[in-house]
Formats: C-alpha cells, sequence, structure tokens
C-alpha cells in the first residue's frame, strides 16, 4: 500500500526531509532564518530541478551553513558576501544545478542557430 501512496504523492522519505530541514530553519535566530529563508526563495524561483535527492541535499547544506554562522556568531553579511545572488549563484553551482532560465537561453540560442541554418541555401 505504501508504494502505491509514494507513487501518488512522492516519496514520504522526501516529505519528513523537506519538514526537518524547514523546522531547523524555523529554529534559526531571527537574522539567519531571514537570510535563509530568503535564499531559499531565489533557488526555489532561480535554482528549480527535477534532481528531489540533490535539491534536499543543498537546503540540508544551507540549513547547516546558517546553523553554523549563527552558533559561531558570525555576521549574515560575512556569510554571503557584498552580493547574495552571486553567494547563491556560486553555492547553487556547487550542486550542478543551472537554473530553468539557463535552460531557455540555450533553447533560445539553439532556435536561432536553427533558423540561421535553415536561412542559407
Amino acid at each position: 500500500m505504501t508504494n502505491w501512496i509514494e507513487w501518488v504523492t512522492g516519496s514520504l522519505a522526501d516529505k519528513r526531509r523537506w519538514k526537518a530541514y524547514r523546522a531547523r530553519i524555523e529554529a534559526l535566530p531571527t537574522p539567519y532564518r531571514t537570510a535563509a529563508k530568503g535564499v531559499e526563495r531565489y533557488l526555489m524561483y532561480n535554482g528549480g530541478t527535477d534532481q528531489g535527492e540533490l535539491l534536499l541535499q543543498m537546503f540540508d547544506d544551507l540549513a547547516e551553513l546558517f546553523e553554523g554562522a549563527a552558533a559561531d556568531g558570525t555576521p549574515v553579511r560575512e556569510v554571503v558576501g557584498d552580493d547574495p545572488v552571486e553567494f547563491v549563484d556560486a553555492f547553487k553551482s556547487n550542486y550542478g544545478i543551472g537554473s530553468w532560465i539557463t535552460k531557455e537561453q540555450k533553447r533560445l540560442a539553439a532556435a536561432i542557430e536553427q533558423a540561421e541554418k535553415e536561412e542559407t541555401p
């Protein structure tokens, strides 16, 4: 029965892992929680992937990063640097995850190249 339910709803282990991640983020002191949620939001919009295990690992590592910074008293700005977008893009690239926009940029370039080939007699 569990296999059928997981087939319909997705992995229950993944759902538990996601809830555990969210609980870790909620337990952070306010500035770290705010920053982690901002990074998460950006990753959800910009770092989408269909590789659930990879995405869960990335979020687990994100929680660990902010938990460590909070425990050490490292200011949020020292964690993310002067350019938070650059930080998150570099963080995401460590997991081999591109963004949906990168895929669309490649598709556009391929379409233009194909159109160029079709123009040439």
